[in-house]
């Protein structure tokens, strides 16, 4: 609040409870209750703790990838490349584990690899603004999946299970709490806490909003793109490393589809493909939905080709529904 010539300027907006609840978010929490009572009541299973627990490692080594991507999209941007850095990257973490490498070195190399693909669609879409961010990372999701499989063909890499250390960051647990789970909360947090509390995350939010209005206001647009793409590269490397360890080889197959899934995730959590729109806690509450969807639905054996079905029927109703009430709105003025 601020007083000049005897006039108060109010720069915040009173706390209103209606908007407080009608927040996406509380829709999330309405949804994320709805299917654990669901599953509750499908298998009298479901609500064991250390089941619940390990439920997460099922689904988490994706949720990795979803972190990043929710700037990604904060930005206006896309990239839908992840799955194949992924996969590339695992291949490299085989690869040379397999050529006598430590395991150490490999995850580096993994991480450098992963690092180098997110640079190189920053790159690309920094130095040439005009090129569509959907058909960029299109052509290096087929580039990224097709060194892949030059390198591997139709051989899988393995051995990887030998480290017992390397496979305890998917299987190990502190007491019962999966090791993956605690990184991801770690992660989580900085993620959000960087995008909700800091400089860096307003900026993403005014390039999101107007991209040009931010190069106006003195933002480094391209800069801060350049970051982002990459961090996504990195963080696609991450979800290699926990996915190599779960498989204990790798293949130039694995990592299909993570890229819709991380989407998804982060499209039902309320972050728009616009740009400027999202929360973090959507996020984690979006990717524990659809998380706890499929556990709850591989408890009573539904195919996986249903549950897709269920999962992307929730996703249309979901983000249908803040059209469905402007609909109802601008009727109701007329």
């Amino acid at each position: 609040m601020a007083t000049k010539l005897g006039r108060t300027i109010i720069a915040e907006q009173p706390f209103s409870w209606k908007t407080f609840f009608l927040k996406w978010e509380w829709l999330l929490v309405i949804l994320f209750l709805g299917i654990n009572v669901m599953n509750a009541s499908l298998s009298e299973y479901y609500l064991s703790g250390a089941g619940l627990f390990n439920a997460t490692n099922s689904f988490l080594e994706k949720a990795f990838v979803a972190l990043p991507m929710a700037y990604i999209l904060v930005l206006g941007d896309i990239d839908i490349s992840v799955g194949s850095t992924a996969c590339l990257s695992a291949v490299m973490l085989a690869y040379f584990y397999n050529l006598g490498v430590p395991m150490g070195l490999c995850i580096v190399i993994c991480l450098l690899t992963g690092t180098i693909c997110g640079a190189i669609n920053g790159l690309i879409l920094t130095k040439f603004t005009e090129l569509a961010p959907m058909i960029v990372t299109l052509g290096t999701q087929i580039l990224y999946r097709g060194i892949a499989e030059a390198m591997l063909g139709d051989e899988a890499r393995g051995g990887l299970s030998n480290v017992k250390w390397f496979s305890n960051l998917y299987w190990g647990k502190v007491g019962i709490i999966p090791i993956m789970l605690i990184c991801f909360v770690v992660c989580a947090v900085v993620f959000g806490f960087v995008l909700h509390k800091t400089f860096f995350g307003r900026r993403l939010y005014a390039i999101g909003a107007n991209k040009l209005a931010a190069e106006y206001a003195g933002i480094k647009v391209q800069k801060i793109r350049m970051i982002v793409f990459t961090l996504t590269g990195t963080f696609a490397a991450v979800t290699a490393i926990f996915l190599a360890a779960r498989m204990g080889s790798t293949r130039a197959d694995i990592a299909t589809g993570y890229e819709l899934e991380a989407i998804a995730m982060a499209v039902l959590g309320g972050f728009s493909t616009d740009g400027g729109k999202g929360k973090f806690p959507g996020l984690i509450l979006a990717i524990f939905i659809v998380g706890m969807l499929r556990y709850g639905l591989g408890l009573i054996n539904i195919a996986s080709q249903f549950m897709l079905v269920v999962i992307g029927a929730l996703l249309i109703i979901t983000v249908m529904l803040p059209n469905i009430k402007s609909m109802f709105k601008i009727k109701k003025k007329a």
